[in-house]
This record gives C-alpha cells, sequence and structure tokens, in this order.
C-alpha cells in the first residue's frame, strides 16, 4: 500500500475520540503522514540504480546552478577576441565561443539561468494548477466551469503562448517564464483533480466529514497528503518539460537575449559555426539532454516508488 495512503487511513482512523460526555473529541498527536513516509521513500528511491543515479545528478544540477559564482573559473560576459572559436582543450577546458569567452564559464552561468527560469515557472504553474485541481475536486459546482477554462489552456501551444507573450511583453526569459507557468497549470490541474477525486471517495473521508471535520483540515491532513505521490511524480517530470520546451523557446529567440548566457540561446548561437566550432552548440545541447534525462528518470523512479502496483 502506498506509504502516504496508509498513514493517511490511520490518522482518519485516529480523527476523534469519544469523551467521557460521549462528545467526539479530535485527535491532536497524530502522525504527520507526509513526514513519517518520506525516509521510507528516500530508502527505496536510493536502492533503485537509475533513482540513484538521477538523483545525484539533479542535486549536483541544483549545486553548480546555486553556485555558479563560485564554481565558473570566469564571468559569463569576460570574453577576448583574440582567442575566439578556440576547440576545447586550446584554451580553456572546453573552448571558447565567438566573443573569446569561456565555455566553462558560459555553460555554468547557462545551467543557473535555465534552473531559475526551469524552479520558478514549475513553482508558479504547478501551486496554481494543484490548488485549481483540489478546488474542482471538492467542490463539484464550480468543477465544470474550472476543468473548460482548463481545457481551452490546453489547446495552446506552449510555442503560441511564447510568441503571444513576447508580442505582448518583450523576448526575454520572463516571457518565456510566463509562458511555461501558464502552460505548466492546467496539466497540473488535470493531474491533482484526477487524484483527489479518488481520495474523496474513501470511506475514511465521509466519516471525517460525518464527524463535523472543517474543510481545511480535510485538505491539510487528508486530501492533499493522499495527493503528494501525483504531485511528486509529476512536478519531477514537468521539470524535464520545462526546461525542453524554454530551451526551444530561447533557441527561436524569444527567451533569454545576449549576452546572457542560456543553454538554449547558446546553442542557437552556434549554429553558424556548426562545421568549424561545433563545441559551441554542441556542449550547450549536451547538457540540456544531460539534464532533461536525469529529471525524466527521476520521474520514473519515483513513479516506481511511490505507485504500490508498480512497486510490487
Amino acid at each position: 500500500m502506498n506509504p502516504f495512503l496508509k498513514l493517511v487511513k490511520r490518522d482518519a482512523v485516529a480523527v476523534s475520540s469519544v469523551a467521557p460526555g460521549g462528545n467526539a473529541q479530535p485527535v491532536t498527536n497524530a502522525v504527520d503522514p507526509v513526514i513519517a513516509a518520506a525516509p521510507s521513500t528516500f530508502r527505496l528511491l536510493v536502492r533503485d540504480p537509475a533513482g540513484a543515479i538521477s538523483l545525484t545528478v539533479v542535486v549536483l544540477i541544483f549545486v553548480v546552478a546555486v553556485f555558479a559564482p563560485l564554481i565558473a573559473p570566469q564571468g559569463p560576459w569576460s570574453g577576448d577576441m583574440a582567442n575566439a572559436l578556440k576547440p576545447p582543450g586550446e584554451v580553456g577546458w572546453l573552448g571558447t565561443d565567438s566573443q573569446g569567452r569561456d565555455m566553462v564559464s558560459r555553460l555554468v552561468y547557462g545551467l543557473q539561468t535555465t534552473m531559475l527560469m526551469a524552479v520558478t515557472a514549475v513553482i508558479v504553474g504547478c501551486t496554481t494548477g494543484a490548488v485549481i485541481g483540489l478546488t474542482a475536486a471538492y467542490y463539484p459546482p464550480v468543477s465544470g466551469l474550472l476543468m473548460r477554462l482548463m481545457d481551452i489552456l490546453l489547446s495552446f501551444p506552449t510555442i503560441l503562448f511564447g510568441l503571444a507573450i513576447a508580442a505582448i511583453l518583450e523576448p526575454g526569459l520572463w516571457a518565456v517564464v510566463v509562458a511555461l507557468s501558464i502552460s505548466s497549470v492546467p496539466l497540473m490541474a488535470r493531474v491533482v483533480r484526477g487524484a483527489a477525486l479518488t481520495v474523496l471517495q474513501q470511506e475514511y473521508i465521509e466519516s471525517a466529514r460525518a464527524l463535523g471535520v472543517s474543510d481545511l483540515h480535510l485538505w491539510r491532513h487528508h486530501l492533499l497528503p493522499n495527493c503528494m505521490s501525483s504531485i511528486m511524480v509529476f512536478v519531477t517530470l514537468r521539470f524535464g518539460q520545462v526546461i525542453l520546451l524554454g530551451a526551444a523557446l530561447s533557441f527561436i529567440g524569444l527567451g533569454a537575449q545576449p549576452p546572457s548566457a542560456e543553454l538554449g540561446s547558446m546553442a542557437s548561437e552556434g549554429r553558424t559555426f556548426l562545421f568549424f566550432a561545433p563545441h559551441v552548440s554542441v556542449l550547450p545541447s549536451l547538457l540540456i539532454f544531460i539534464v532533461v534525462l536525469a529529471f525524466n528518470t527521476l520521474g520514473d523512479a519515483l513513479r516506481d516508488v511511490l505507485d504500490p502496483k508498480l512497486r510490487s
């Protein structure tokens, strides 16, 4: 059984106790299901070779992104035109770009910019989508309206969102963040609504409602914890999708503008020199591939760990 579901069920069974006067009283010493389940989930994840490797790579990605100024040997804009387009090993570990800038530094700062874009878009989009999905599942009268709005948003491709927002604002990193955030909302809402509807059909939810438990208590202690496995898997997989879509928008000129370091724009800049300096475009493209693969593999490993059917 899913550890989240088992622990929340146990919490629901103990949702009240009978006082001497015969009145139901809420139990205040129930174990937090998320905290109690986390160590078991982590142990199961690291036992899987693919999960352990992908988790290590994801942690390294965040460490490099956060400490980019300390890791990069130079600034992202420091260049020397006399050493432009030098191959790897001749000037620096990975050569230089068309402006003579160190590729290692550009890749480190490009990863920082890309992760900033992805983290912001995923947090904003998935948080908004989760609230909409839970609301649609818990309050049926508004479910039809909310989910039809989500269907309308799903009908627009992310690239089209990027073009429209870039036209309204201007091409740049935050235009891409807005487009990716909006495109994440309906996907998250559908996932959370489906998971929440399954939880709301359980008997312990009906028992808690019969005992007069408030909606806020049900959301915090029963509904949301039981949806966390689906949320965690979706958010992890969404990171890879957002990074890939953000790189694509930057590649066509809608994202971070030169001289800013961003992996998609760096890959686009290197197209001109692909035949005689392929490292300028190949290296950021390879880094995008590694990052997306790490998040996708971690998402699959989390799904296997958190889904009792797949785990068995």
